[in-house]
């Protein structure tokens, strides 16, 4: 299981990148793998302000529809537009090509909350 040490991660499987006050926001191999092949994604909160652990969108895969969380408080400044024609992205790419948000976080401080690579792959494997 891929599980990038540069990121930050939550319990709900979403990765947030940060560089300086902007991060850039998905979900984890771990969880397009459970979802398995994802036909569609939405997100209508682009240029809203959130809180941690808010939802931000939805995604939907053959099987169900899961909600997106914010990993920290952050205002969405993008939404992935390649995954309107191709969601599929995020289960062939989703620490690369398979963002989902780019955000302006809100509370850096925050970041002290969420899970390191190996405290995610601690949780992952029970």
């Amino acid at each position: 299981m891929n599980i990038p040490s540069d990121l930050k991660y939550t319990k709900d499987h979403e990765w947030i990148r940060v560089s300086g006050n902007k991060g850039v926001v998905g979900i984890t191999e771990f969880a397009q793998k459970e979802l398995g092949d994802i036909v569609f994604v939405e997100v209508e909160t682009v240029d809203e302000t959130l809180e941690e652990g808010e939802t931000f969108g939805t995604i939907e895969a053959v099987k169900t529809v899961s909600d997106l969380f914010m990993p920290i408080g952050a205002t969405i400044t993008e939404f992935n537009e390649a995954l309107i024609d191709t969601p599929e992205l995020i289960n062939k790419d989703p620490y690369g090509e398979g963002w989902i948000v780019e955000v302006d976080i809100t509370n850096t401080d925050q970041l002290a909350d969420l899970l390191d690579a190996a405290a995610y792959s601690a949780l992952i494997e029970g």
